[in-house]
């Protein structure tokens, strides 16, 4: 196991995204594609089921304040998102106590160590609390419920809870106590 999450913590990171935070393109519109609450993608109103086009789609996410776009140095295409762009569906563990380190993986193939980048957080959706990771400038994955059962078993403290990843601590509040 130790083999499979070193091999996995080589790829974070070594994934060439577009500078879409650098792109500033003339041409803003809108485009008919929604991502749901559970991180199934459609566009007019059916599900785009070819993977790779949604993973292709991820890489050229971007959020300005409180909306979402698909972004080329050319155009500028506004998206609805239910609560974040992606989910967390998987999670490896390596060591324990200090030295634990969290690596996730989204439902878009992008790997993610938990650690001072990339923070995980309690927050509110539609009045529920619920898990979310940091993935990649200020777009969010939602950690999904049997990851987040994983999780559960990491937490430590009594009062104040929390999760270790990466040398980084995590509160959790009171959600699971």
């Amino acid at each position: 196991m130790a083999d499979e999450f070193t091999r996995l913590i080589a790829t974070v990171g070594s994934r060439k995204l577009p500078p879409v935070e650098l792109w500033q393109p003339e041409t803003v519109g809108e485009i008919d594609i929604t991502i749901r609450r559970d991180g199934v993608w459609f566009h007019e109103g059916r599900e785009i089921k070819r993977q790779s086009i949604v993973n292709l789609f991820s890489t050229v996410l971007r959020r300005d304040e409180n909306q979402f776009f698909l972004v080329t140095p050319v155009e500028k295409l506004k998206i609805e998102v239910e609560d974040v762009p992606f989910v967390a569906v998987a999670m490896e563990v390596d060591g324990t106590g200090a030295s634990q380190r969290l690596l996730f993986t989204t439902n878009c193939g992008d790997h993610v160590l938990a650690g001072s980048e990339n923070p995980v957080r309690m927050g509110q959706d539609r009045g529920e609390q619920r898990p979310y990771l940091m993935v990649r400038n200020n777009l969010d994955a939602l950690i999904c419920r049997s990851v987040f059962y994983r999780l559960a078993n990491l937490v430590e403290g009594d009062d104040e809870m929390y999760l270790v990843s990466d040398g980084v601590r995590f509160p959790l509040g009171h959600m699971l106590g």
